[in-house]
């Protein structure tokens, strides 16, 4: 998607700062809302603490030499934002060394103007520099919005992650 002369003026992307960390905990919760929305039995739910707990952990990632976080922001006002880290091997995840993209969250409201393929090529680019060759993300299933903007930058499917519950009722939570 070619970005257009206003949106290259109006928004930019900058690294974030601690006073970015209030606004980004709301859409970390708001991210994983929209995940438990896609599956409820899989993706846990965000509760009335999530909002202030994920800002505390973002804003202890800003500034960490191997984490990147971004955010979009236009006129003063954040539209979005991108959390990533340059990761050790995984002996989990079957990987050596990876920049993983953990988040990528892009203000409902201005969603296909390609703020979050902006966050993510930043994104990219942060990485490449701290030294990571393999990049890694995952997607939520039904969410083929991201899919086709991760597949547009040049990301392929490499995992299907699958689940089963042992007794018909999920565990409280």
């Amino acid at each position: 998607m070619a970005e257009t002369a206003a949106f290259q003026d109006a928004v930019t992307v900058r690294p974030a700062v601690p006073a970015d960390a209030q606004p980004l905990g709301t859409w970390g919760a708001e991210l994983i809302a929209l995940h438990h929305q896609f599956d409820a039995e899989r993706f846990i739910g965000a509760g009335s603490a999530t909002p202030s707990k994920y800002a505390s952990f973002l804003e202890r990632e800003i500034g960490r030499p191997d984490a990147v976080v971004l955010v979009a922001e236009d006129h003063g006002s954040l539209v979005g934002y991108v959390y990533a880290a340059h990761e050790g091997r995984d002996y989990m995840s079957l990987r050596g060394p990876a920049g993983v993209i953990h988040d990528l969250f892009v203000d409902p409201a201005r969603r296909g103007e390609g703020i979050g393929r902006s966050l993510l090529e930043a994104a990219i680019y942060d990485l490449k520099s701290k030294g990571a060759e393999l990049l890694v993300l995952s997607t939520a299933y039904r969410n083929e919005a991201a899919q086709s903007l991760f597949a547009a930058v040049g990301f392929r499917p490499t995992m299907i992650e699958m689940t089963h519950w042992t007794n018909k009722r999920r565990p409280q939570e």
